[in-house]
């Protein structure tokens, strides 16, 4: 709440400024237009940024999944439309496409920033004071927001530099806004967050605590980029290169309702999920991609090695595995798998981590057995 407030305290004197710079490039200031004129290119600028807060707004089942991305993520188009409205004092003619594309983007945080925010205050609840945690928050909030907006009234009428004080605030609120997010502890294990206890475990045996595993995790890993190297419930056609791979790697899960797979061609490792998969299935089979993943970095670690001792510096690319080799990786890490899930799901329960499938996000591409009639 100290961070939050912090960062209310440089939103509220940012938006002396943003505000002031509106009014000036508009005509307010200055009498350029007409009164009519003015109200109308204010409210074409209100209009786009609700419009646009209502597209993103369908997007909101995704803020569950990573929340502390978008909500940082969020923040920092929050900047990003208050920036736009103060380069609107250099181009006025262009006030109105400017001030419509930086509303968008402010009213596109805002409801990163409202969507996210239930979620952070129930970490706080010890119970059914939801409530309460709610009307506390934002009244610490709002208070940070006067205080700020009340110097920065008192600093504007010495006519600062308008680039300084942008910089200035905008770097104290993204600083804040990082440790706001990073210092929320939340129990529930999403991809990031499953990501650091799985690699923990596979490496120690230990499955980290609340606080060290909300600490290690990444927040600067928007989910809308695809460059994880898990997929978790993709399509037959991205997870095998060709169909020798799922003919050797479907007979070892028989008895599993998912299968897990390495395409060596995207360097990527592929959780496929069948029809009949429940959620502990789901669990299991992003749970054996991590494990997957672990022997394959390491046999490209070793192979690597092997090629500098014996070629020299010229020869340190990670080769890409032949078939044998990865049946062999994958059929060495089921065995890991069989022995080890339940003592990770068992650990991470002692430490307090609710396992929920749906916060994984997984693809809804499903695996269908054709049956002879």
């Amino acid at each position: 709440m100290t961070w939050r407030a912090l960062k209310h305290f440089f939103g509220g004197a940012m938006g002396v400024f943003t505000t002031q710079t509106l009014l000036s490039s508009v005509g307010v200031s200055r009498n350029r237009a007409t009164p009519g004129a003015i109200a109308i290119n204010w409210i074409l600028k209100d209009g786009a940024g609700r419009v646009g807060k209502m597209l993103f707004a369908r997007q909101g089942k995704k803020f569950d999944y990573d929340l502390k991305q978008l909500r940082f993520a969020g923040d920092l188009l929050m900047e990003l439309g208050a920036g736009v409205e103060l380069a609107t004092s250099a181009v006025p003619h262009l006030f109105l496409p400017l001030a419509c594309a930086a509303n968008v983007a402010k009213n596109v945080a805002a409801v990163t920033s409202t969507s996210t925010r239930t979620p952070i205050y129930k970490a706080y609840a010890k119970g059914e004071n939801i409530g309460d945690v709610t009307a506390k928050g934002e009244c610490v909030g709002n208070i940070a927001d006067l205080l700020g907006t009340g110097l920065s009234i008192l600093i504007s009428k010495r006519n600062p530099s308008l680039l300084a004080s942008f910089a200035f605030l905008s770097c104290g609120y993204v600083f804040s806004s990082y440790q706001e997010v990073k210092s929320v502890v939340l129990n529930t294990l999403n991809r990031a967050r499953f990501t650091v206890a799985v690699e923990s475990f596979i490496k120690t045996g230990q499955v980290p605590s609340l606080k060290e595993g909300n600490s290690k995790e990444n927040i600067f890993s928007p989910p809308w980029l695809k460059h994880t190297p898990v997929v978790l419930g993709p399509t037959f056609g991205d997870a095998f290169q060709d169909p020798a791979s799922f003919l050797a790697t479907q007979t070892l899960f028989e008895k599993e309702r998912y299968i897990v797979t390495y395409n060596p061609s995207k360097d990527k490792i592929y959780a496929l999920l069948k029809d009949q998969a429940k959620s502990d299935d789901i669990l299991k089979a992003a749970f054996h991609a991590h494990v997957l993943l672990y022997f394959v970095r390491l046999s490209n670690v070793n192979q690597s090695l092997r090629n500098r001792n014996k070629y020299g510096q010229s020869k340190l690319e990670s080769p890409i595995p032949t078939n044998s080799d990865f049946v062999a990786h994958v059929a060495e890490s089921c065995k890991i798998v069989s022995s080890s899930y339940g003592v990770f799901k068992s650990k991470a329960a002692e430490q307090g981590w609710i396992m929920s499938d749906s916060l994984l996000n997984p693809g809804r591409a499903r695996l269908c057995e054709l049956k002879e009639q």
